[in-house]
């Protein structure tokens, strides 16, 4: 059964609220994310409800810092999909706007959590902070739960056996740094960017390498180079692949691009939705002498991207 997402907590009809909620951003919904929605799902099914899950559009991060680097895991659509994955039932996506952003935590408590969705219980992680100024805390929020009539419960921190910690910004650093492996095993599948094919410069079908251009938009950049890659396609065939991520010291384009090449496979997608998934990291993004030496390099990587695909467990 598909999660049904409900935009907004403003004149809701009653099928919609009184929900088993948990609360926060869920960038990634990675593993440490899944206890709290486990909290979530335990909860509705005790006390006979629906499940969901609260977030914010856009991120409140970059409501307040409209010129913050690029720092997405998902989009809104993405997030939809895993939390529907993970057996959440509802998605409020909540506008984080003016109005919600001069909450006070109480008042967020009150209006939005008790009047506006009418929450039967909330779960959240134990760093949970909500209202203006990030004033609200796990304690706050059970105390204003005792007053307003619902329940709350919160997850402690999970740290993996060998010291990872299971956070979005953990994820980021991996990326970042390089490690899709391990951003994978703090979320639980590949990292993926999701966007439309956009027209490139098709300099790649000169040297027999056409590619599939998706432009990163807010997503997290992750370090730039080579990667071997997974792509789901729209009809859900999912093609192995091998891509460019980043700026092509050869051709300077002004914004990064994800450029894919999908392994046997000639079918025009121009103007279709396509998912990728960073599987493992096969170099650097380099400059080169000239097309040949470019083909070349790039007959290697797919070699070394066809050993890197095989040699990784297949996900959904």
């Amino acid at each position: 059964m598909a999660i049904e997402v409900i935009h907004g907590w403003k004149g809701l009809a009653p099928a919609q609220r009184g929900a088993a909620v948990a609360l926060g951003n869920f960038d990634g919904v990675h593993r440490g994310h899944l206890a709290v929605l486990d909290a979530a799902r335990a909860a509705a099914e005790r006390l006979g409800v629906a499940s969901g899950v609260i977030s914010f559009e856009p991120h409140p991060r970059r409501y307040f810092q409209t010129g913050a680097e690029p720092f997405r895991l998902m989009t809104p659509d993405q997030l939809a999909r895993a939390l529907g994955a993970a057996g959440i039932a509802r998605l409020y996506l909540l506008p984080f706007d003016a109005e919600m952003a001069d909450l006070t935590d109480r008042a967020f408590a009150q209006a939005v959590l008790a009047e506006g969705l009418g929450v039967a219980h909330v779960a959240a992680g134990f760093d949970v902070t909500f209202g203006k100024g990030r004033s609200g805390s796990p304690e706050a929020l059970a105390a204003y739960g005792r007053e307003l009539g619902f329940s709350v419960s919160c997850t402690p921190e999970i740290v993996t056996g060998d010291g990872v910690k299971l956070s979005s910004s953990a994820v980021r650093e991996a990326l970042m740094g390089a490690r899709p492996q391990q951003a994978t095993a703090i979320l639980g599948r590949p990292f993926a960017i999701s966007g439309e094919v956009v027209h490139g410069d098709k300099r790649g079908r000169t040297i027999g390498v056409p590619t599939a251009n998706v432009q990163l938009g807010d997503y997290v950049r992750p370090a730039y180079g080579v990667y071997a890659t997974r792509t789901r396609l729209p009809d859900g065939r999912v093609v192995d692949g091998v891509a460019n991520l980043g700026v092509r010291p050869m051709f300077q384009s002004e914004e990064p691009l994800l450029e894919v090449w999908l392994f046997d496979f000639d079918e025009d997608i121009y103007g279709q939705e396509i998912e990728t998934q960073l599987i493992a990291w096969i170099r650097p993004e380099l400059k080169f002498d000239g097309l040949e030496a470019l083909k070349a390099r790039i007959d290697q990587d797919a070699i070394d991207a066809r050993v890197a695909l095989a040699a990784a467990p297949a996900s959904d």
